[in-house]
């Protein structure tokens, strides 16, 4: 088995809010995360692809296809949005960085024809990172 990964970068702006708190428990729980206004994140996003090597192109899977990938299904839907109102699946969930990983592992799970999707890693800072690998 060889792992390929991917890495792209983006930006993009959110807050921590869940309806079901009230304002008060929000900004206990969630801190200068929950100011309404957002706040934003220069993410890093590594995809790694597991597969074996096709004889015939010497690769798991074509980078450049893995690219064309990233770049329609993450990028043009995250990059320098404001998550909780362009990208619809925040619009009932929090977009922690748990939940962004999840969201882009399944807009990617589909999308991955040759190997296998293996890991989602998202940096939100230099020193924090989420690792999914699927269900």
């Amino acid at each position: 088995m060889v792992y390929v990964t991917r890495r792209a970068e983006f930006c993009a702006s959110h807050y921590y809010h869940n309806p079901s708190l009230s304002p008060e428990e929000n900004r206990r729980v969630f801190g200068k995360c929950n100011n309404p206004h957002g706040h934003g994140h220069n993410y890093v996003l590594e995809v790694t692809v597991a597969g074996t090597i096709d004889p015939a192109t010497g690769m798991v899977m074509n980078l450049r296809d893995l690219k064309e990938i990233l770049e329609s299904e993450v990028l043009d839907a995250m990059d320098h949005k404001f998550l909780n109102a362009d990208v619809p699946a925040f619009a009932s969930q929090i977009p922690t960085t748990e939940n962004i990983a999840i969201e882009i592992w399944r807009r990617l799970a589909g999308r991955i024809s040759t190997g296998c999707l293996h890991r989602v890693r998202l940096y939100e800072t230099s020193d924090l990172y989420v690792d999914y690998y699927g269900d």
